[in-house]
Order: structure tokens, then C-alpha cells, then sequence
């Protein structure tokens, strides 16, 4: 599943779609590689640099991929809130500037059709960049619907 089969399933569009592919993914995780972080046009970049909390942007498309693939073709793409980011560990400063492909794996601890959990590590090589954890609403007009009956 390359760059074109991800963009058709998630609302990032253009070069806000940082995922080149999904390697491989099962109904708990998914794995996904991106080499957007090398490009001086990133969308994400400021003062000429990636910083790592960029890295959350990067999990998130992960996590919108996984969602997609769980919901099948027949559902439209629909945009997440991200409600949480938690237990971070930063073990770089910038994304850019490293040669390989970053690696993202995403593990969905938890989730309904409203919202998920998820734990992510990010990778470039063996070299581990990022962990946390996020959660994420995906349905806000159902959750506040709750809260107003």
C-alpha cells in the first residue's frame, strides 16, 4: 500500500500525507514507513527544521491509516481529534537529517467506534527517535451527542 492508497483514506492530503507506505498491519498494529522527513518542502518544517515533536503528526497518519483499514473501503475518510499525548520519550532533537526511512508503529490499545488508544514507536533504522502514547476522538459529532441526551 503505497503513498497514492493511503492518501485515498485518510483527509491528509497533498504533502501533509507524510506516510510513503504501510509495511504491514493486523487489527491490533499497523507498521508504516515515511521518508517525508528528508524533503526541504515538509509541510511541518519551521525555521528550516523538523523538530521531533513532529514526530505525534507522524504517529497520528499511522493511527488514521490503521482506523481505515479496520473500517474496510466502504467507509469514507473522516477526521480525528487527537485528545492525548501521553508518556512521551524524546531521544533526538530534529527528524531531519537522518538517512533512513523513519519507521512508525502504531499498537491500538484500546478504541471504539468514538475514540482509540494507541502506543507508538518511531524508528529510523534501529535507532529509536520517539515513544508515547496518543488517543484520539474519531467520531466528535457522536461523542458530543452523548453528552448533550
Amino acid at each position: 500500500m503505497d503513498q497514492a492508497w493511503i492518501a485515498a483514506r485518510i483527509p491528509h492530503q497533498g504533502s501533509m500525507c507524510l506516510l510513503s507506505e504501510v509495511v504491514s498491519w493486523s487489527e491490533d498494529d499497523i507498521v508504516c514507513f515515511a521518508d517525508s522527513h528528508q524533503l526541504p518542502d515538509n509541510p511541518l518544517r519551521a525555521a528550516g527544521r523538523l523538530g521531533v515533536a513532529n514526530a505525534i503528526e507522524y504517529a497520528a497518519q499511522a493511527m488514521a491509516v490503521h482506523g481505515a483499514l479496520l473500517a474496510g473501503d466502504a467507509a469514507p475518510a473522516r477526521a480525528g481529534y487527537l485528545t492525548s499525548v501521553r508518556e512521551l520519550s524524546w531521544h533526538c532533537r530534529q527528524l531531519d537529517g537522518l538517512a533512513a526511512p523513519l519507521r512508525i508503529h502504531a499498537e491500538r490499545l484500546s478504541g471504539s467506534p468514538v475514540n482509540a488508544m494507541y502506543r507508538f514507536t518511531l524508528h529510523a533504522g534501529e535507532r529509536l527517535l520517539v515513544s508515547g502514547r496518543l488517543g484520539v476522538v474519531l467520531d466528535a459529532d457522536a461523542l458530543a451527542g452523548k453528552r448533550n441526551s
